[in-house]
């Protein structure tokens, strides 16, 4: 067993005391700012991720946009009775779909057939709908940088019925 005088007693107190006060300036030098790097560190990860979550979910709107809209001209083109309203019926059943997902005049369709008349029995109709997506929150003036506006498009064919086509 080790004993110590009263010389080692005082210096051991001296070393303790010392150092609850070194603990103690370190304590009040900190305090409070993991709360501020925490906040500070979340905005600067959170608002970007915000971001790319706003544009992913317009992209998906406009990708759900073109493929309704290309299924619903096509159905709308292949079942109507006479062949001059069916191009009529194809823009607007577009026309709807694109305004169901928030795209009310940015859309287009293009209708193609694969012989004529379109309306034959069995006769295949081509409807290719295309939107160009517009980036949320994106200035004009990083045009140069980053695009503004993305496309999107999207394919369907469509065959009229082997009893349907014209009258």
């Amino acid at each position: 067993m080790i004993t110590v005088g009263s010389n080692g007693r005082r210096l051991i107190a001296g070393l303790r005391s010392r150092l609850r006060r070194l603990a103690s300036v370190g304590q009040g030098a900190q305090a409070g700012s993991a709360v501020v790097e925490f906040v500070f560190l979340a905005v600067l990860m959170l608002v970007p991720l915000f971001y790319l979550v706003m544009v992913l979910a317009r992209l998906q709107a406009g990708a759900y946009a073109v493929s309704a809209a290309s299924r619903e001209a096509g159905r709308a083109y292949v079942t109507a009775q006479v062949s001059e309203q069916a191009p009529a019926r194809a823009h607007s059943a577009a026309g709807l779909a694109f305004a169901d997902q928030g795209f009310e005049s940015e859309g287009s369709i293009q209708i193609g057939c694969d012989g004529t008349p379109c309306l034959r029995p069995e006769g295949r109709v081509q409807i290719t709908a295309t939107l160009w997506v517009p980036m949320p929150l994106v200035p004009t003036f990083f045009a140069a940088i980053v695009p503004l506006q993305i496309p999107v498009s999207a394919t369907h064919l469509a065959t009229v019925d082997r009893f349907g086509g014209q009258r």
